[in-house]
Formats: C-alpha cells, structure tokens, sequence
C-alpha cells in the first residue's frame, strides 16, 4: 500500500492564517503575514512568507507594498505574476468600494477630502489619468469616470465628451481630477487652458466645476483654494457680458 502523503508545512501554516483572520480578522497579525496571505491567493500551494518580508523589506510598508507597480513586485526573488494576483486584486476590490461607499453619501466640503478619496487609485500611475466626479443638484457623487489617459493638453481632454457624460448622468457639477507621475502638482499651461474651457464648456450647459484637483506625490494643488475656479468663472462672465 502506498504511503499516505503528509500534507507539506506550509498548507498547516497558511490553514492557521485564514483561521486566524476569519476569527478575529487583521488583529494580531504582522503586516508581513498580511502580505503572505495576499501572495498565496495566486499561488495556493507555495509558500509565501520569505517573499512577503522581503518585500516589506524592500517597499518599507504594507500601504507601499500593496501600491507598487507589478514590475518592481515581480523584481523581488520567489514572486512572479501569479503572486501578485492577491496584492493586485484586493487593491482593486478597495478602489471599487471606497467609490461606491462615496457615491450618494455627505458632499465632499474641501479638497483635502477630495484628495484623501482619490490620492491611491492615482498616485503610482506611470501616465496620466483624468477623472471626473459626478454630482447631483446636493454635490453628492453620483459617479466617478476616468475619461482620458495619456499626456493631458488640450488637444486631447474633450469638453463635450465631459459635457455629454454629465449630461447622461444628470448631473449638477464636476470635480476634475488628475495625476502628474513626475510628483509635482504644480499647474501647466495645458493645465489651465483645459481647466479654463471645461469650465466655460459646462457653465454653457448649466453645470458647475467646482474643482480641479492635480494629486503629486502625497500632495495636491487645489485649483479652487487658490482662486483659479473663480478667476475663471469670472471671465466667462465677463466674455458673456461683452
């Protein structure tokens, strides 16, 4: 009779994770463990826990960790792409809740809490991305788009593409959203004049911007706090009036 196979260390190590988490959740556990877990969705029978303290070695935090492009994960010895599949779902998953927990809740009242909702699903884009909120006649969200990629000017963000989309949601105002990779959330020239004309674009329709929000790296620059919007506002009114 063949010998029964016992089942490898590992499978008793990770079965005692799970336990651990669906007991008492994330309480007790090290971020490594954290990380391990993550790793081994993709790849069921490896064990993962070297991989996973290297890479909070390597990125410093579980945050960065869960936030760095697949390239580098993939650089750290032991994880491939399959590994990642856990990091790279349940970011995902947490992107898709938190703006669906936004939508229909209190209006967002300042930038800052503009940029604590958005700063993760754009700070570690190698382009960039344009989005736009949604809001109803109250300013709450009632939905989040990504609309253009790529090398923002002002050739290649579309007003009436964010015009018409506001209009199949019916919606009341816009925040504008973007990301520079380099860091620096200082405004461009293209940064203005895009600004400048959704904002004439929309005011035509009857549909207010209320910010423009450029995300760097942990930090932001506010079109509305530094009195761009209604600069702008104000030279719309003035074309209207002449």
């Amino acid at each position: 009779m063949p010998e029964e196979k016992k089942p490898h260390k590992s499978a008793g190590h990770r079965k005692r994770l799970r336990e651990k988490f669906l007991a008492s959740g994330l309480v007790g556990f090290h971020d490594y463990e954290v990380i391990e877990l993550l790793l081994t969705l993709g790849t069921p029978r490896k064990d993962c826990k070297d991989q996973a303290k290297a890479a909070l070695k390597r990125f410093k935090t579980l945050q960065a960790v869960i936030e760095a492009p697949p390239e580098q994960l993939q650089e750290i010895k032991g994880v491939g792409p399959k590994n990642i599949f856990g990091i790279k779902f349940v970011r995902a998953v947490a992107e898709r809740y938190l703006q669906k927990k936004l939508i229909k809740k209190d209006p967002i009242r300042s930038s800052k809490e503009l940029f604590s909702y958005l700063y993760h699903s754009l700070r570690d884009k190698k382009r960039e991305i344009f989005k736009v909120v949604f809001l109803d006649a109250q300013n709450k969200i009632i939905a989040i788009e990504d609309l253009f990629e790529g090398t923002l000017t002002a050739s290649s963000v579309y007003p009436r593409e964010v015009v018409q989309t506001a209009l199949r949601y019916h919606a009341a105002g816009l925040f504008l959203i973007h990301n520079h990779p380099s860091g620096e959330p200082r405004p461009s020239r293209e940064d203005r004049l895009i600004t400048r004309d959704l904002i004439h674009a929309c005011r035509v329709m009857e549909i207010t911007v209320h910010e423009h929000l450029i995300i760097g790296d942990n930090t932001y620059f506010s079109f509305a706090d530094h009195g761009y919007i209604a600069e702008m506002n104000r030279e719309y009114e003035a074309r209207r009036g002449a």
